[in-house]
């Protein structure tokens, strides 16, 4: 297994119909992340929900009390689909499940973590998480996800259009 920081995700998602050229798509779920740093921002400030797991944890155990502890609601029913791992520009690598679900972004009550701010303030706030969630297209949410994350919406697409094999490591 490899060494470094490593966490661990669940991309809900939906079927969609078709699109123009007749075949399947899908919507998937992804969180604004939360706290002063992402704060008006868009592009490239949204996420699988996810988080950090050490070497006493395996990466599904992870996604799952990742899943419960961002979005405060009970993992939802259905089978996993593996969408691999991918290497992130800060060196983490970040592994992912697909779960088709509906979920509606209203029942969610996002986690919390506690932080100095301002920083070199002495004052401890309290943030969310994610501090909200959007059902989004694949091409919305290309827009919107950090980008070493969007590989994940582009393989969960192959996979449910039937175009591909099994995901990359």
């Amino acid at each position: 297994m490899p060494t470094g920081r490593r966490s661990a995700g669940l991309l809900l998602f939906r079927v969609t119909g078709t699109g123009s050229g007749g075949e399947r798509d899908v919507e998937v779920l992804i969180g604004h992340m939360g706290g002063p740093f992402w704060a008006g921002r868009e592009a490239a400030a949204w996420s699988v929900p996810k988080g950090e797991y050490g070497p006493e944890e395996d990466a599904e155990a992870a996604a799952r009390r990742e899943f419960v502890e961002e979005l405060g609601v009970s993992l939802p029913p259905g089978d996993w689909i593996a969408l691999g791992e991918a290497r992130q520009r800060s060196g983490k690598t970040v592994t992912v499940w697909a779960v088709e679900a509906e979920l509606d972004v209203a029942s969610v009550v996002p986690g919390t973590f506690t932080m100095e701010w301002p920083r070199g303030s002495g004052v401890q706030r309290e943030f969310p998480e994610m501090d909200r969630f959007a059902w989004c297209t694949p091409e919305v949410a290309a827009e919107r996800l950090v980008a070493g994350q969007r590989v994940f919406v582009d393989r969960l697409r192959a996979q449910v259009r039937g175009t591909a094999a099994s995901p990359e490591a």
